[in-house]
């Protein structure tokens, strides 16, 4: 299994740098509209929307919001602090479940999900906008590396327990291990690469930062195995071998992109 995510995130993850670094703006945007639209297809099943035609019309209802939000850029601020509220609600129904599960039933979930990619998504545009895409490498590097030294890190050294009755392989040691390997990779690119360094924040900011965002991103993964918890599946979906779905894949990601798109908008 091990073996099958490396293959896939080597395919997949070129192809993100590609359309990062060689896309104009709104065919950047295009794309991942498409490809965040994966992932609302994803929770449509997880808020049990069972008829194709609905599922579709979910999409395209994610599609147009996200699209006017887009064309509205004095409404973005609120947009991301809407999210980031949303996160914060989402980390309280992780550290009560299963008791918060009663929290998330499909007619709730609908309209969450709309609030979850829209900021999502709109985040991601407004990144591109505001510092190129070394600011979204910057991101995705920190994420991934929560991601990869929790791993790793709970393999090694696992024994408590992060949160038993929603992940239960997840432990604190991995956590720790994955928060080490983000703040360094945030501080290391933050203080090396031109277009990060031209912004003139000190290495602690990056630290700082990378340190709240690989926290965030571990509430957006546990949020999601909360969710399938509650729905009783074990993957969003299949697109990604060995990976699960597109939201298994995005999830942390959806949950750090608000958060540091409003932090970006606030005090850029």
């Amino acid at each position: 299994m091990l073996r099958l995510r490396v293959i896939t995130a080597l395919i997949v993850a070129p192809l993100v740098l590609a359309a990062l670094f060689l896309l104009p703006l709104i065919p950047f945007a295009l794309v991942f509209l498409a490809l965040t639209g994966i992932g609302v297809f994803e929770w449509a099943n997880l808020a049990a929307i069972k008829s194709m035609a609905a599922k579709v019309g979910y999409i395209a209802l994610y599609a147009v919001l996200a699209w006017l939000a887009f064309a509205s850029p004095s409404i973005w601020p609120m947009v991301f602090g809407v999210a980031a509220v949303f996160w914060v609600f989402a980390a309280i129904v992780v550290m009560t479940f299963p008791a918060s599960a009663q929290l998330l039933p499909p007619p709730v979930l609908v309209p969450l999900g709309v609030v979850v990619f829209v900021g999502a998504w709109l985040a991601l545009v407004a990144l591109m906008v505001a510092g190129g895409p070394w600011l979204i490498v910057w991101l995705l590097f920190v994420v991934w590396g929560a991601d990869i030294g929790a791993y790793f890190a709970g393999r090694a050294f696992g024994r408590r327990k992060l949160a038993l009755l929603v992940s239960p392989g997840k432990t604190w040691e991995g956590a720790l291990g994955g928060a080490a390997l983000a703040v360094a990779a945030g501080t290391l690119l933050g203080v090396t690469v031109p277009a990060l360094a031209a912004l003139e924040a000190r290495a602690w900011h990056w630290a700082v930062a990378a340190l709240t965002l690989a926290a965030v991103s571990v509430f957006g993964d546990l949020f999601e195995s909360a969710l399938k918890r509650a729905r009783g599946v074990k993957d969003s979906g299949t697109i990604f071998p060995g990976h699960g779905g597109m939201l298994d894949r995005i999830d942390a990601l959806i949950a750090a992109l608000p958060c540091f798109a409003l932090a970006v908008t606030q005090y850029s």
